[in-house]
């Protein structure tokens, strides 16, 4: 899917309310590291073309895995917004099988060296 001119939102939330998300609308109870709702699916798709959708981030999660990582909290949060928005774009790593989770690994990675590379993070 390509995206020249589009919108999100993206929230940063605590682990309590994106369980609250993930019980809900995934089925299952406990909390994960990022949601993201596409609105280019679905029944309300044709509102706002222009709408890609909702990144939801848990802090409290991603500063578990950052310092599980060695890495600073601002990277984890970083590469957790760009893994939901290649979701929202059409990157499925989780129902598609393990070509396309390498084939979205490989564009998570791409995109943190550029990101790197600019010295953004």
């Amino acid at each position: 899917m390509g995206c020249t001119s589009s919108e999100l939102s993206i929230s940063i939330v605590g682990d309590r309310s994106i369980r609250v998300l993930n019980r809900e609308y995934l089925q299952k109870d406990r909390p994960t590291n990022v949601i993201s709702f596409s609105m280019q699916e679905g029944e309300f798709s044709h509102l706002n073309p222009y709408m890609l959708g909702d990144v939801v981030i848990s802090a409290d999660t991603a500063a578990r895995e950052a310092e599980e990582g060695g890495i600073t909290f601002y990277e984890r949060v970083v590469f957790l917004m760009l893994h939901g928005i290649l979701h929202l774009t059409g990157y499925d790593h989780e129902r598609s099988g393990e070509k396309e989770a390498q084939r979205m690994e490989a564009r998570e990675t791409e995109l943190m060296k550029l990101l790197k590379s600019e010295d953004h993070v």
